[in-house]
């Protein structure tokens, strides 16, 4: 009996112990975190409003390129972004702290300027970097340094995205597909709700979507089938055209500095012909989707290009803003044409894209709930499910592994497409 008291005992000290040092260490990263993302929220909002109000910042855009190349040059950074970030996760490496400040002014260029990026790249590796350097300064192991760089990455998300369920469950599904870094839930939920309570008392201004409620029935969900078969095709292509262009760019042009001038000029050259509504992260236009207004058809192919050729050539940013309006306007457009309403395809696209690209069906269903509400739920779950599981074994991020087969219950354990 004594035996089994002393084990008691010990546990509840043990987890007491891990408890209140988890607590301790995510409420100080969500709290930088929830500093730095709103001074990172509203220098990239102040940024866009400029751009929008003084068109002809997008002339710079082979200027602004350049610098960023070089910037990286000047701070040894080449070669720094999300892959590595998710790349410390898997091997338990370091991030650098000067990634943090980089990252953080090639972004607010990148938006200020009319590069077509979104911003949570710079918040996975913003947010990255403050967990790993709290972790240093707690003299983390290996292991916990790979949680706290998780509580990190959430909180950041969560900043400037005000998405906390989503921001958790993506950090921990997003670097190993098929298995979920559970001990990291409490540090990642606790940082990403400390994070958009401080974003919050400083007045940063979120997004709200509504959409109609579907009927549930069997025309509704074979429609929704279909949308969701063609969501994964064109997370395909988005995915394969963000790769290959910056492939081309590099064996074309081999001196960065070259090649940022010269995606510069091939960005100035496509907002002539197709206007500023795919620079920046576009966000008015899936608002418009969203609410249901008339999206052109090919508005979806075109921002493919214009993400493509940005990051491709120096300018930084990330992919899932640009994947919302892809999935948001390519929703609206096929929607229509089968009969669903236009502003529902388009979340039901926008959800499914971000599913289809990053390979995150739990997190694609927490962001509808997030987003748009829980009335349509079952069919946001279903078109996830099978834009997942037909975007096959492609992703955005090539550091990002598959552990488990989508087809059938076997052990891959392979990097994305």
């Amino acid at each position: 009996m004594k035996v089994i008291l002393t084990r008691i005992r010990n546990g509840i000290i043990y987890y007491a112990k891990m408890f209140i040092k988890w607590i301790v260490i995510a409420l100080i990263v969500g709290a930088i975190s929830g500093f730095v993302g709103f001074a990172f929220y509203y220098c990239v909002r102040l940024c866009t409003n400029v751009r929008m109000e003084h068109e002809w910042l997008i002339f710079l855009m082979p200027a602004g390129a350049v610098g960023i190349v070089l910037l990286y040059r000047i701070t040894n950074s080449e070669g720094l972004g999300t892959n590595e970030v998710i790349d410390s996760i898997h091997f338990g490496d370091k991030i650098p702290v000067r990634l943090i400040p980089v990252i953080f002014i090639s972004t607010v260029v990148t938006h200020l300027l009319g590069g077509s990026a979104g911003r949570e790249g710079a918040a996975l590796q913003i947010g990255g970097g403050i967990g790993c350097q709290v972790g240093k300064l707690f003299k983390l192991d290996e292991k916990d340094m790979r949680l706290i760089t998780l509580c990190g990455m959430s909180a950041l998300f969560t900043a400037l995205f005000g998405l906390p369920v989503t921001a958790t469950i993506f950090a921990l599904e997003v670097i190993s597909v098929g298995v979920l870094y559970y001990s990291g839930f409490v540090p990642c939920i606790l940082g990403s709700v400390t994070a958009l309570a401080i974003t919050t008392l400083l007045g940063a201004e979120r997004e709200k979507y509504a959409i109609g409620t579907l009927g549930l029935d069997m025309p509704t969900t074979i429609r929704v089938v279909a949308l969701g078969i063609m969501c994964a095709l064109v997370s395909i292509v988005f995915c394969e055209a963000m790769h290959h262009v910056e492939k081309r760019l590099r064996l074309s042009v081999k001196k960065p500095v070259i090649r940022g001038l010269v995606g510069g000029a091939i960005l100035i050259g496509m907002t002539l012909i197709f206007g500023t509504s795919f620079n920046g992260t576009g966000e008015n236009v899936i608002s418009a989707a969203i609410a249901g207004e008339h999206i052109a058809g090919a508005s979806f192919f075109i921002k493919i290009l214009f993400t493509a050729v940005s990051l491709g050539c120096g300018f930084k940013g990330g992919e899932i803003v640009p994947s919302f309006f892809i999935g948001a306007c390519f929703g609206s457009a096929f929607g229509s044409l089968i009969g669903l309403p236009p502003g529902a395809a388009a979340a039901l696209g926008l959800v499914a894209m971000f599913c289809g690209a990053f390979n995150c069906p739990l997190a694609a269903i927490m962001l509808s709930i997030e987003m748009f509400g829980s009335d349509n739920l079952i069919y946001f779950a279903l078109i996830c499910g099978i834009s997942y599981m037909l975007s096959g074994y492609f992703g955005i991020y090539r550091s990002q592994r598959i552990v488990y087969s989508k087809l059938k219950a076997e052990f891959i354990n392979r990097y994305t497409r």
